[in-house]
């Protein structure tokens, strides 16, 4: 049987979220924390709309869930997100102690691999590439627009 709350169904959610900052002149990166197959927080990048370079959406998904279980550890959590963390939001994931994350698309240029392969928890658990496609065409026709 195939598990109807599987990492493609929250990816597919987070990605809602990437349209949704899409259509708001955001860059597309949408979010979401899973705990118990429940999503408990959806955020999407508000650099723009809050002019604040620390909006991400993965910082605003953090925030939302400490909030939501009352506790600053979202050990139990997964964070589901359509392109890969920065750096800032990789130390955030990994203060946070986030039990796993998910990411879409890779981010040659800024992700945290490149800069901060041990910025997160060591007990996190990370998965890449999930609708990674959907999610980098997503960047680029952004990017594509705005030049």
């Amino acid at each position: 049987m195939i598990e109807p709350f599987n990492d493609e169904y929250f990816m597919k959610k987070a990605f809602s979220e990437a349209l949704l900052a899409f259509e708001e002149g955001e860059v597309p990166v949408g979010a979401v924390v899973v705990s118990n197959q429940k999503i408990i927080a959806r955020a999407h990048n508000l650099t723009e709309t809050l002019n604040d370079v620390t909006a991400h959406a993965e910082m605003q998904a953090i925030t939302a869930a400490a909030n939501m279980l009352d506790g600053k550890y979202l050990n139990d959590c997964i964070l589901y997100v359509t392109l890969e963390p920065c750096v800032m939001c990789a130390g955030a994931l990994g203060w946070s102690q986030i039990g796993k994350i998910v990411y879409g698309a890779s981010d040659d240029k800024r992700g945290f691999k490149k800069f901060a392969s041990n910025a997160l928890h060591p007990k996190t658990e990370i998965v890449s590439g999930v609708l990674s496609t959907e999610c980098a065409e997503l960047m680029q026709e952004f990017f594509r627009q705005k030049r």
